[in-house]
């Protein structure tokens, strides 16, 4: 019986190395490629600052690769990452939203393009490192269900993957936690076992994401406008829109004598609202580019628990499909910073239902 063939996206982490062991322990033919994104050679801080795709990821993904045995390639997906990615982030932090570059990087790099080719070199499958489970369910549908350990899921930044995606994706990683990976590494000898994870967005490394705009538009970033109240009472002068995001406090550069929140960003006027933090929470959210994984579509409303961002634990709403790529959420307790650009994305319990993103 022919085995099947998975490729498995590389980062040098310990993560996608355990998970390439894993799939080559359950009889998979395992091939390893590390995805090239970063746009030059010299662009050495990301090597230095443990980026998940940067220079260093090939030396250590290369080295993984040899022990376990396996194949190893990288494969050049600058322009994919440059345009999905990079060129789509500081789009939307010049329209006043705040992206999730780790979502679209998922979906239109580490899926989309990196399916198609390892589709064309004969795969069956990729896989991943991430803490996430795909599973079918009765009806036939393919979706996410939550990691073994709550605290590292991953399900949020991937719920825009679609049906023939997840068809064809493994994560062996999800049945496990984070020490338990660390261990099999050290049991294993991998060189990887103890590497530290990568934190910031790999291809902002200084977390300076007003600078990376600027640099991205050539020197065409917003400029700086004005602080005002939701009444419209100027307050003061801010740096431009790209340097804030809704809910932030501290950077403001602006002393009022009481805590002030940005409310609200408005890129038609160059404005920065701030107002009190309660004047932060709401209860009723709009999203588009809907995607969902768990019912073919929305059939009135729904009961969900809802993420709004990455760290957030999740509220009860309703879900209710008002137009045909349009959703509204209603919060029976306010949640905090519901922030345009980012991702909603709704569970039943621990199975992803789909998301969108927040208008």
């Amino acid at each position: 019986m022919k085995k099947e063939k998975v490729v498995v996206g590389m980062s040098g982490g310990v993560d996608s190395s355990v998970a390439a062991w894993l799939l080559k322990e359950q009889g998979y033919e395992v091939i390893g490629v590390t995805m090239q994104i970063w746009q030059d050679e010299e662009e050495r801080i990301q090597e230095e600052q443990g980026g998940c795709c940067g220079l260093s990821a090939v030396d250590d993904a290369r080295r993984v690769a040899a022990m376990l045995g396996i194949p190893y390639y990288v494969m050049n997906f600058k322009s994919e990452f440059k345009k999905n990615v990079m060129e789509y982030f500081a789009a939307e932090y010049v329209q006043g939203r705040t992206p999730n570059p780790c979502i679209a990087c998922n979906r239109y790099v580490k899926w989309e393009s990196l399916l198609r080719r390892s589709m064309e070199i004969g795969a069956d499958y990729i896989a991943t490192g991430h803490y996430a489970r795909v599973r079918q369910l009765p009806n036939g549908r393919y979706t996410l269900q939550k990691s073994a350990t709550e605290a590292k899921d991953q399900t949020y930044a991937l719920y825009n993957l679609t049906q023939d995606q997840l068809a064809h994706t493994l994560m062996p990683v999800g049945d496990y936690t984070k020490e338990e990976i660390r261990a099999m590494a050290g049991q294993i000898g991998l060189r990887t076992a103890n590497k530290p994870d990568s934190q910031e967005i790999c291809f902002i490394p200084d977390g300076d994401y007003a600078g990376f705009i600027e640099r991205e538009l050539s020197g065409e970033a917003p400029l700086p406008g004005n602080f005002v109240t939701s009444a419209g009472e100027i307050l003061g002068q801010h740096k431009g829109i790209t340097h804030y995001t809704i809910g932030q406090r501290k950077g403001l550069g602006i002393a009022m004598g009481y805590p002030v929140f940005v409310t609200e960003i408005r890129p038609e006027t160059n404005e920065v609202v701030l107002g009190s933090n309660e004047e932060v929470f709401g209860d009723v959210l709009y999203c588009n580019q809907l995607n969902f994984m768990s019912v073919p579509d929305l059939e009135g409303e729904m009961e969900v628990t809802a993420k709004i961002r990455y760290n957030h634990k999740g509220a009860a709403c309703l879900v209710e499909k008002i137009e045909e790529d349009r959703a509204v959420c209603r919060f029976p307790e306010p949640v905090r910073a519901i922030t345009p650009g980012q991702a909603v994305v709704f569970y039943n319990e621990d199975i992803v239902v789909g998301g969108g993103t927040i208008l």
